[in-house]
Formats: structure tokens, C-alpha cells, sequence
């Protein structure tokens, strides 16, 4: 085992894992940064990020990502690929384990991070980013004056539908039973809607068309009979929910029901000493902007904690 103890261990490296360290850097912390099992995050799988403060013309996600990288690499920070498999957080220093070897850390930033619910299918894979998407705040500009399909039944899939009722000519809510999950108030508000449409029960078997490499259509399936029909789309939206990044957290620090991290207040966690930052704690806003501000939170904490122990 090392015996070299960072100062800071970031893991995750999105906007809040990035943000988080360009502060913990310019504070000369040295931090590591272990950048998980989506390097960039979900910014990565978008393309133009046209709501991000400072970029009039919009900025493509992965650049965006990749320039946060370089700052923090410009003060000092270190990247490292590879996932955290464990971690002890009962004792400090803390103790996680990447690829085999254990590094040592004083305080630790979670920006593991949520990944988008897929419907599992290859040309939804093949299509994300070219009018597959799982997030209508950032894409639905994208969609004006057109048809698309949300496909979801629970609140977070009514949002999207109303939401992008303000581009699109006209929204259908996919949903594979005859209820939804959503709250009462949430349903009405979306059947209220002159522009969206309910299509339930169905489920989608195919999205086309990968050899053109943009949305033209989704094969549907009525689970009840059977009957499959071909619907054309210029877009579809997946709002199945999202799974925060903390299996591997399990145990260590205090989860919610979902497994997103339980705050403290700030960016702290049940122990002290880690600390949270984006999505892997956010399930409301679940935006660029707002993670990169909880990384910002997270390093300055971690500064404060480290000073008040005396490093």
C-alpha cells in the first residue's frame, strides 16, 4: 500500500467532480481525481450544451468537460482512469481501493454521479445524442415544431412532456400499462395539455433509423394483444428515472431508499469528512450548472475540513 495520504480523492469526472477539483487545485490541495466508469459523464452523450452561463453559441458537451479537466490539470490536480471497487470509510485516513490498489485520503468527494434508465435497446444506443435523449431541459430546444414521444409514467416523464410542449408541435406520453405512477396533479396537468397525447399501453420495440443516423420512427408494441405498428417520430425521450452511482457506497455512508446520498447540510455526508457533489445527491435539477456548483461546495468544504484538522 502507498504510504502517500492525498488531501483530496475526487471520484467522478463530470461537471461536479471537474468543479470540485479546480477549487480543491487552486487551493494547492493536490487533489486526485479517479474518473469513474463514465469519464466525463453524462455531458458526454450530449452534443451542443446551449444552457451552460458563458456560451452564447452553446458549447459541445464533451469539449466542455474535457476544458473543466484541463483547468483543474492546469492548478495541479491529478486524473486517474479507473472505478473505485471499495472504499473504508470507517476509520481515517479513508481507504479506496482502484484496480487492485488502495489509496489513502483525509477527505473524499462523491461525484460518482446518476446514469439515465435505458430502454436497452442497440439503436437507442446508436441514436442518443441525434434525437435519443433522457433530459428535455437540455434537448427539447432542439425539437421545435416538432413530434416526439416521451416514454415514462411516472412524474418525471409527465415534466418532460409539458416541458417540451413550448418546441414541439406535438408530444405522445409512451407508457406500457394502463396507470401511472405519476402523481394525480402531475397527470391531470399533462392531460390538460392540448398538445400531448397518452398512447398506453405499448412499449417500444425499435427505434429508427440508425443507417441514417437520426430519428425518423419507433416500432410500438401493445403488451395486451400483441399488435405492433411502426409510429414516425423526430424525436424520443426516455424518463424511465435514473440510477445514482453508489452501490459501492453502500454501508459506508448513509443512502436513501433509491440510493441517492442523504445530505447533511452543504455538500456533507452522514460521515464527516465525505462530502457529496452533484447528481449522485441531486434528484430535482439534475443540471450542468448546478453540479458544477456542488463540486465548487464540496472542494470548499473539504478545504475548511482539512484546515480545521491542522493540514
Amino acid at each position: 500500500m502507498g504510504t502517500e495520504v492525498r488531501n483530496v480523492v475526487i471520484i467522478g469526472s463530470g461537471c461536479a467532480g471537474n468543479t470540485a477539483a479546480i477549487y480543491a487545485a487552486r487551493a494547492n490541495l493536490k487533489p486526485l481525481v479517479i474518473t469513474g466508469h463514465e469519464p466525463g459523464g453524462q455531458l458526454t452523450l450530449t452534443t451542443l450544451v446551449e444552457n451552460f452561463p458563458g456560451f452564447p453559441d452553446g458549447i459541445d458537451g464533451p469539449v466542455l468537460v474535457e476544458n473543466m479537466r484541463r483547468q483543474a490539470e492546469k492548478f495541479g490536480a491529478e486524473y486517474r482512469r479507473g472505478a473505485v471497487e471499495e472504499v473504508d470509510f470507517s476509520k481515517r485516513p479513508f481507504r479506496l481501493r482502484v484496480d487492485n490498489e488502495w489509496i489513502e485520503a483525509r477527505t473524499v468527494i462523491i461525484a460518482s454521479g446518476a446514469s439515465a434508465r435505458w430502454l436497452g435497446l442497440e439503436s437507442e444506443q446508436k441514436l442518443i445524442g441525434r434525437g435519443v435523449s433522457s433530459c428535455a431541459t437540455c434537448d427539447g430546444f432542439f425539437f421545435r415544431d416538432r413530434k416526439v414521444i416521451v416514454v415514462g409514467g411516472g412524474d418525471s416523464a409527465m415534466e418532460e412532456a409539458i416541458f417540451l410542449t413550448r418546441f414541439a408541435r406535438e408530444v405522445t406520453i409512451v407508457h406500457r400499462r394502463h396507470q401511472f405512477r405519476a402523481s394525480k396533479i402531475m397527470v391531470d396537468r399533462a392531460r390538460s395539455n392540448p398538445k400531448i397525447k397518452f398512447l398506453m399501453p405499448a412499449v417500444v420495440e425499435d427505434i429508427y433509423d440508425v443507417e441514417k443516423g437520426y430519428v425518423t420512427g419507433v416500432k410500438l408494441r401493445n403488451p395486451e394483444t400483441g399488435e405492433t405498428w411502426i409510429t414516425e417520430v423526430d424525436g424520443v425521450f426516455i424518463a424511465i428515472g435514473h440510477v445514482p452511482n453508489t452501490a459501492v457506497f453502500r454501508g459506508q455512508i448513509e443512502l436513501d431508499p433509491d440510493g441517492y446520498i442523504v445530505s447533511k447540510g452543504g455538500a456533507k455526508t452522514s460521515v464527516p469528512g465525505v462530502f457529496h457533489a452533484g447528481d449522485v445527491q441531486d434528484r430535482v435539477y439534475r443540471q450542468a450548472v448546478t453540479a458544477a456548483a456542488a463540486g465548487c461546495m464540496a472542494a470548499i468544504e473539504a478545504e475548511r475540513f482539512l484546515e480545521a484538522e491542522g493540514y
